[in-house]
């Protein structure tokens, strides 16, 4: 009876970390797909386990988001931290452009996620402003390098990051050629054209 009791915690706790994983799991599958406005409950039912599983181990929303995408942070900050120490600024810059592409039409979720002006994601909002912070050092050292068009501001980068959540309807299959070509043609259309070229002589 005693090796029961003192194995029992264990179990529970066991349990309780599969119960969880099996969350984040399905909350990673959809949120990746169908966005954030999936209901708490189809991550419950995807996941095998009741809503009152679920909220004991997420009270809210939100706390489920944060746990949901550490991952993905992690991975877009190392992307801007890397563009930014290339001692090319324009190709440094490019590089992020590309593989912020990539990881926004892999994941829709995330991308919502990273963006939302929801006041309660907190985590999001200050790796936002930090990412953005140094995305726009490096702007300023490619505008310098001349390689950089001269009237560039960060909203022009977000409109992209914008723009390209609309990957996410690409089949799977396609979906990051898709977002290579797509961060091609944004690139291009950044790239410092030359003295006495106007906007409107770029666009044709």
């Amino acid at each position: 009876m005693r090796n029961v009791a003192e194995q029992l915690p264990h179990l529970l706790r066991s349990d309780a970390q599969d119960n969880r994983d099996r969350v984040l799991d399905a909350a990673r599958a959809l949120f990746s797909e169908r966005g954030l406005d999936v209901p708490m409950r189809v991550i419950a039912r995807e996941a095998g386990v009741g809503p009152a599983t679920l909220y004991r181990r997420f009270p809210t929303k939100q706390t489920l988001v944060d746990e949901a995408f550490i991952d993905e942070l992690a991975t877009c900050r190392r992307i801007v931290e890397e563009s930014c120490a290339d001692p090319d600024p324009w190709r440094g810059f490019a590089s992020a452009i590309e593989r912020l592409c990539v990881l926004n039409a892999r994941n829709q979720g995330f991308v919502n996620a990273f963006m939302s002006a929801n006041p309660e994601a907190e985590m999001f909002t200050e790796h936002r402003v930090s990412l953005q912070r140094q995305l726009a050092h490096l702007a300023q050292r490619a505008k310098r390098a001349g390689a950089l068009r001269r009237d560039f501001v960060m909203d022009d980068l977000v409109l992209v990051l914008l723009a390209g959540r609309g990957l996410s309807s690409v089949l799977p299959s396609s979906r990051e050629a898709r977002a290579l070509r797509f961060a091609e043609l944004a690139i291009d259309a950044f790239r410092e054209r030359g003295e006495g070229i106007s906007v409107g002589q770029r666009r044709r």
